[in-house]
């Protein structure tokens, strides 16, 4: 694999910071965009995170962390959310604020209704109401076949 392919790929993803955890943003700046679906099987992502991975390069504001959320908020769609360093010009910027509770899991993605489920369980084990779920794909499939694990975190956006 030449050097360039290898930078594209995915980082191999430790579940360990993400893992039960509380985590509070303030205005934690995305670059948003919108993905079509058919009942949340996704058509476009690809083409929808390369041609924002060219904007964002362009623009230098990659961040290490790299997150990327996806808001399933329709059969027909998803919007995603792509972390960035800075405002990029010609692209939907928004930015995110609360506190969020996450949970890590692992396997198919066929298991999320389990894990959406034992996502709520957990949030209200801690005594919260979920107000929104996001989801972070971690990999894409290529990189979570090439590693041996599907990493999906669950956040979901709980009162302070």
């Amino acid at each position: 694999m030449n050097t360039i392919k290898a930078e594209e790929c995915c980082p191999r993803f430790n579940p360990v910071p993400w893992d039960e955890q509380e985590i509070t943003w303030m205005n934690k700046l995305f670059v948003q965009d919108r993905v079509t679906s058919l009942f949340h099987i996704p058509l476009n992502y690809g083409a929808v995170m390369t041609r924002n991975d060219e904007l964002i390069r362009a623009a230098d504001a990659r961040t290490e962390t790299r997150i990327i959320l996806t808001d399933e908020n329709s059969l027909w769609g998803a919007d995603v959310y792509i972390e960035v360093s800075r405002d990029i010009a010609d692209t939907r910027m928004t930015s995110l604020s609360g506190t969020f509770l996450s949970k890590v899991f692992e396997g198919p993605y066929r298991n999320m209704r389990v894990w959406i489920e034992e996502m709520q369980a957990y949030v209200a084990a801690k005594g919260k109401h979920s107000r929104k779920l996001y989801f972070y794909y971690t990999t894409c499939p290529k990189c979570a076949k090439k590693y041996g694990e599907n990493y999906v975190v669950i956040l979901a956006q709980v009162d302070a």
